[in-house]
């Protein structure tokens, strides 16, 4: 007998969940105001934090202070300033932000094809509009700086314990992209 996937439940879930769901439902949900607000600040928190870690990366950002980065996928937009200390501040629409020095648009429109391009490993196709020095910082930021969520985990529960359950973590996140890409292959003609 074939061993089964830990993920088949995702799988079933998914499969009755696309056919109880309209046709266009992914392209056209709109999560409430309210919830985008809050997931935006908790990115602001986690890439300020992840900053923190890194201080060739806020060297570099402190020399790009008051420039504004715009991600735009679907009708979202997210707008962020580097401040002087290196680390990213939320811009809110309310705010009256300046047109941002940097547009980068992710083309992909449906939420669950960005997630399996995401969860393969790949970069999601974007259209990038603006300043090319900047551009080039972020671009820089992407490849370098990482989150060792490990080393977190360590200060809340000691070195061992935090090792095993990333190493947890780590091998169910492999297993899912695994999963991810043998569907990718059956659904493939």
């Amino acid at each position: 007998m074939a061993t089964q996937s830990p993920f088949s439940w995702l799988a079933d879930a998914a499969d009755t969940l696309r056919t109880q769901l309209p046709a266009d439902f992914a392209q056209s949900f709109t999560p409430p105001a309210w919830a985008v607000a809050e997931v935006q600040q908790r990115v602001v928190l986690l890439l300020n934090h992840i900053l923190m870690q890194e201080p060739a990366a806020r060297d570099r950002l402190q020399r790009q202070k008051g420039r504004q980065v715009q991600v735009c996928w679907r009708d979202q937009m997210f707008q962020c300033a580097f401040t002087p200390a290196g680390l990213v501040e939320f811009i809110t629409p309310e705010a009256g932000a300046k047109a941002a020095d940097l547009v980068l648009r992710v083309n992909e429109p449906s939420p669950f094809e960005l997630a399996k391009t995401v969860l393969q490993g790949e970069k999601p196709a974007i259209r990038i509009e603006g300043d090319v020095q900047l551009a080039a910082e972020v671009n820089w930021l992407i490849d370098h700086v990482r989150w060792d969520p490990e080393e977190d985990v360590a200060r809340l529960m000691g070195d061992a314990p935090a090792h095993t359950l990333v190493q947890t973590a780590k091998r169910a996140v492999d297993a899912l992209r695994s999963f991810v890409q043998q569907q990718t292959q059956k659904a493939a003609p």
